[in-house]
């Protein structure tokens, strides 16, 4: 990376910092994208340096009454009356809560951060009490995700400012560093300074010509515009400020590259001059400021904007091919399922403990204390009454293993059509379901039976070897195949583990089992697919023939599969489909 990128990289994170100090709240936050290691802990360092409120971090796993608060147990006891404790985010008020790894944020924090930062403050009604907790805070998100992960973009859209520092080397030193001393005096400045309604209509024009689909982007650049001006020390928003603010908020946001506006001689000989009378009035009221954005102004904003969109980004922008990411893998494997013994905590029910259930003492304190001054006949007494209402079972959820096993036709008319084919959907999703770190099983069926030719396992190379090793040839035992992929399924889900079938045939079965009972091929591998189906077993089939047939489709209703056509199919597509099964609950 060119040394100058690196500084302005550099210069970008510092001024980030410094106007997020000036009021965490009203600017929401930071996006840093940074690897993990020297270039993040000095952005970290930074942060806590400037911010004059608590500058606190957030655990992905903190429970929901520590993030929260609520009801004070101990002091509640003691007392015999209700006490509130502040969780996290009121602790951090006037402040900043560091997210680290927040590209993996579940879904409930994520929730919780974006009510706090819209509200700026906390509800608390949990534990039979309530009350009310100030908590303007600022949020800074530490993304470490690849391409295919991202901050959740209900956070992301409530934070101001993304500041991209992948590409800074460990050994690169900044040339500027956050100065608390210009941010206090900011902040004492911040309540003067106001901004021309239009230079908000520039923002708003850019936000436009970029493509950024949010409403909340233009108010958060008009925020951050107002707190630069105020750190250089003005009491009126410029046309500086607000480039600042297109660099820093709406260029990383850009979905598309802005029109060029014509050049001054092409606009000159487009339109025609205006009548006398218009150019007799224009400087009666202020001059033709008033009447809009000027030009040069929005081309500036614009120029800013368009240097924050990364370059990347700006190539593929500029060929049309910029495309959103698809769900992105979050580590998840199997189906979760509801366990009394461990896995991780999902609350609590109230009653009373079963054989093999486990009391939360904790939680059935903390549901008993408010209730103490009633329930106790002496007032001097300091023993804890609880009662059966009171009771607290814990509960949790595991999140099994997943076998993904694959059933694959390698008969004669496979072959010859479209086993190839067959093999790169099957290779794309092998690698998918590595990275997932799912199981997977290889079933093919051709001449008379079926072979188990990969017992499951997590081996990419392994399962890649044997697929390529696979031949084609011979009648189709789709009934056998069935069958062999059944007894396979049910034998991982007595292990323990989620069992997924992914059927890769053309649905024309014409090798019957021995001792068939006079049903032909099609009828039994129909029956087969019943009992798959009967198993519960979750399946999907990819029908290879070139066009779709009707016996694909009737064998996948009775397996209960949802069906795919191959041909009207990419890879990705088939892949994203076992993705969706395999964590399905």
């Amino acid at each position: 990376m060119d040394p100058l990128d690196v500084d302005a990289r550099w210069a970008d994170a510092a001024l980030a910092i410094e106007l997020l100090a000036i009021d965490p709240w009203l600017a929401g936050g930071v996006v840093f994208k940074a690897w993990p290691g020297p270039v993040r802990d000095q952005v970290c360092a930074w942060v806590t340096a400037t911010v004059s409120g608590p500058v606190l971090r957030l655990p992905l796993h903190i429970t929901d009454d520590r993030l929260l608060g609520g009801l004070a147990l101990t002091q509640t006891l003691q007392r015999g009356e209700v006490v509130l404790e502040k969780g996290l985010l009121g602790q951090a008020d006037g402040g900043v809560l560091l997210v680290p790894m927040a590209e993996r944020l579940p879904t409930n924090l994520t929730a919780l951060l974006a009510a706090a930062l819209d509200q700026g403050q906390l509800t608390i009604e949990r534990d039979g009490v309530g009350g009310l907790f100030p908590c303007r805070v600022g949020v800074v998100a530490l993304d470490e995700g690849l391409e295919d992960e991202a901050t959740p973009v209900a956070l992301s859209e409530r934070l101001a400012m993304h500041v991209d520092l992948r590409e800074v080397t460990p050994r690169s030193e900044p040339s500027r560093q956050p100065d608390a001393t210009r941010v206090v005096a900011a902040r004492a400045r911040l309540a003067k300074v106001e901004v021309a309604d239009a230079l908000v209509e520039v923002l708003c024009q850019a936000a436009l010509a970029l493509g950024v689909p949010s409403v909340r982007s233009p108010l958060l650049a008009v925020a951050i515009a107002r707190a630069h001006a105020a750190l250089e020390g003005r009491v009126a928003v410029e046309e500086d400020d607000v480039a600042v603010a297109a660099r820093l908020v709406l260029g990383p946001r850009a979905t598309r590259l802005p029109e060029s506006a014509p050049a001054p001689d092409d606009a000159a000989n487009d339109s025609p001059p205006p009548p006398d009378d218009e150019r007799d009035g224009a400087d009666d009221d202020g001059g033709p400021g008033d009447e809009g954005p000027d030009v040069s102004t929005a081309e500036v904003v614009l120029a800013a904007a368009r240097s924050a969109i990364p370059p990347d980004v700006l190539e593929l922008l500029t060929v049309g091919r910029a495309q959103r990411t698809g769900p992105r893998s979050t580590g998840k494997v199997g189906a979760a399922r509801a366990s009394t013994l461990g896995g991780r905590p999902a609350g609590n029910r109230a009653g009373v403990p079963q054989p093999g259930e486990r009391l939360n003492v904790v939680e059935t304190l903390r549901a008993a204390a408010p209730w103490q001054r009633l329930r106790r006949t002496d007032a001097s007494s300091r023993r804890v009454e609880v009662r059966k209402d009171d009771l607290r079972v814990k509960r949790f959820v595991q999140r099994t293993e997943s076998v993904v096993i694959f059933c694959v036709d390698a008969s004669g008319s496979s072959a010859l059509q479209r086993l190839a084919e067959a093999k790169g959907a099957v290779e794309q999703v092998l690698g998918d379901c590595y990275v997932r770190r799912d199981h997977v099983a290889l079933v093919a069926f051709r001449g008379s039976l079926a072979t188990l030719v990969l017992p499951p396992t997590r081996s990419l190379a392994r399962a890649r070897k044997c697929l390529a090793e696979l031949a084609g040839g011979g009648g189709t035992p789709m009934a056998a195949g069935i069958d062999a992929a059944t007894g396979l399924a049910l034998e991982a889900r007595r292990r323990g583990r989620s069992p997924l079938v992914v059927m890769m045939t053309d649905g024309r079965a014409n090798v019957g089992r021995p001792g068939s009972h006079g049903l032909s091929p099609q009828e039994e591998a129909l029956r087969s697919a019943r009992l798959l189906r009967a198993q519960q077993v979750r399946a999907l089939f990819l029908d290879t023939s070139p066009r779709p047939r009707p016996q694909a489709r009737a064998l996948a209703l009775e397996m209960g599969a949802r069906y795919l056509p191959l041909p009207h199919l990419d890879a990705r597509v088939v892949s994203s489909q076992v993705q969706g099964l395999t964590e399905a609950k």
